[in-house]
Parts: C-alpha cells; sequence; structure tokens
C-alpha cells in the first residue's frame, strides 16, 4: 500500500515577503504614481461607468461608430490639415469619425462649432467639445467617448490620444444623423 502524499506547506515567511516585496515597489513607485497612471489611462480601453438611460450609445448607433472610430486612431500622429488614415488634425479626426459613422458635418473646429446644434445638457459620447487655441484657426475640437474623457489630436508630436476632458470649452455640439 502506498501512503498518500504528505500536504505541502508555504515555505514560513513566503506571504510576509511577498507583502515586502510590494511595499518596496510601491514606495519606488510612488513618486511618478500621476505619470504612471497617465500612461496606465491612455493605454487602456475607455470603461465608462453606468450612465442614465439613453447617455451611453448603443454600440450599433451613429455615435458609437464615430466613437469608436476615433479610438481606432489613437496613436497616430498629429499632421495639420490632416483627415486620416494615416495622421489626422483636430477637426480632421472629428469629421473622418463621424464620416466613418455615415454623417456629414463641417470639416473645421469653427465651422463644427458655428455649424452643429449646442449642447446645454450632459455631454454624451460622440459630442464635440471645442476650445480656443492659439493655432492658425483659433479653435480645437475633441470627441468625448464615455464620462469625463474625450479622444483628440492635440498638436504636433503628439498622437491622437484619449485624455480627461479639460474644462474651459466654448462650446460643445451634438451631430445628428440627418445631417
Amino acid at each position: 500500500m502506498i501512503a498518500p502524499p504528505a500536504p505541502r506547506r508555504p515555505a514560513p515567511g513566503g506571504g510576509l515577503a511577498v507583502l515586502i516585496v510590494a511595499t518596496v515597489l510601491a514606495a519606488l513607485a510612488a513618486p511618478h504614481a500621476r505619470t504612471l497612471r497617465g500612461r496606465v489611462a491612455d493605454a487602456l480601453p475607455v470603461i465608462a461607468a453606468p450612465e442614465p438611460p439613453g447617455a451611453r450609445p448603443a454600440s450599433g448607433t451613429r455615435a458609437a461608430q464615430a466613437v469608436a472610430f476615433a479610438l481606432h486612431q489613437r496613436g497616430k500622429p498629429y499632421r495639420w490639415g490632416a483627415e486620416g488614415p494615416q495622421a489626422f488634425d483636430c477637426s480632421g479626426l472629428t469629421w473622418a469619425a463621424w464620416r466613418a459613422a455615415g454623417v456629414t458635418i463641417p470639416r473645421t473646429a469653427a465651422g463644427q462649432l458655428g455649424g452643429l446644434p449646442r449642447i446645454r445638457g450632459r455631454l454624451q459620447p460622440g459630442d464635440l467639445v471645442i476650445y480656443a487655441s492659439i493655432g492658425p484657426s483659433r479653435r480645437h475640437v475633441a470627441m468625448v467617448v464615455g464620462r469625463g474623457r474625450m479622444v483628440e489630436a492635440l498638436g504636433v508630436g503628439i498622437p491622437v490620444r484619449s485624455t480627461s476632458i479639460r474644462p474651459g470649452w466654448l462650446g460643445a455640439v451634438r451631430p445628428r444623423a440627418g445631417r
């Protein structure tokens, strides 16, 4: 008769060693936490907290299609006047995203601000937020992709990215399928 194997016991202090290593790593990373958090947030897909009914577009809606297109462009370079597919400027990104969803909108940030219906309530994915800019057009536009997040082509040397919505925008507009 063969005796059953003896139960394995963890090495003495094994859990303590893991705790010490985790604590040391956390202490080393603490001075860089904000930078690391930003890099990790930009690398992850946007997952928004649940919103009230009607606030998030259904996956088949034109807004959802525009958001998916814009998010798929992350990492591509900024180039003034570019409409894709290799590079984008800010309004070229929003124009191309809504075009991919089958909706025609004005090509420039100023045209989008002046030519699309203004939003007075809560921002929804697919909405466009327009900021004042020191660039040649004097306007910058980004697309809302979820609660508190937007995707934008900000400027030279900064690839298309997802970031937090900054305060101080001039206006927000909502493209419609009938335009």
